[in-house]
């Protein structure tokens, strides 16, 4: 039932995702904050992910459309060689992981996405990037946790990956209690760079 998939509208967002074994790295860091502050609700690891368009709440029957130019433009892309790095906060609610690397590829991916969106019609609110991958958010009572978690990760340096893949990503947020999950919808591999012809 809370499947977004099958829903007559999904909240959509378009995504880069460390592999796993740097997201296991990073878990790793976080092992004493898991248990220090067990009242933070921590994303879970499989979500993790770096947001490049938040689309919001779309038609199930205007989600097709964006196959084909997404496909086409990560084709046509190498891969970024990207790091996880360091820590911080928004608002002292929202923890978050930096992200550092090929920052001007990042920014370029981003604006390349957005303007495919565009050509498909879609309107949405196009937020300036801040590069970051949100670990956690901490409850209304208790916002001095996520201040205390990003200053003991703030010496945190992963590992550099490839983003290999590009994601189109359906979440159930707004479906009801529970927590947030998120599933692709698609994901299309980076290509060498080379234009994709037809």
């Amino acid at each position: 039932m809370n499947d977004p998939i099958q829903a007559a509208t999904v909240r959509v967002f378009i995504a880069l995702a460390p592999p796993d074994d740097a997201k296991d790295e990073l878990a790793r860091a976080l092992r004493s904050a898991y248990e220090t502050y067990p009242g933070l609700r921590w994303n879970r690891i499989e979500d993790w992910h770096i947001t490049l368009a938040f689309l919001g709440e779309l038609p199930v029957a205007s989600v097709p459309g964006l196959r084909r130019p997404l496909g086409e433009l990560a084709a046509g892309r190498p891969p970024l060689q990207l790091s996880l790095r360091g820590a911080g906060h928004f608002d002292e609610r929202v923890l978050w992981s930096g992200i550092e690397g090929d920052l001007d590829g990042l920014h370029g991916l981003t604006a390349e996405v957005r303007a495919a969106v565009r050509e498909c019609g879609i309107a949405f609110e196009e937020r300036p990037l801040r590069p970051h991958l949100t670990l956690a958010r901490a409850r209304r009572d208790d916002p001095s946790s996520v201040m205390r978690v990003a200053a003991g990760l703030a010496a945190f340096a992963g590992r550099t990956w490839p983003a290999e893949r590009l994601h189109l990503v359906g979440s159930n947020i707004g479906r009801g209690p529970g927590p947030i999950h998120y599933r692709d919808i698609a994901s299309w591999e980076f290509g060498d760079g080379r234009p994709v012809s037809g």
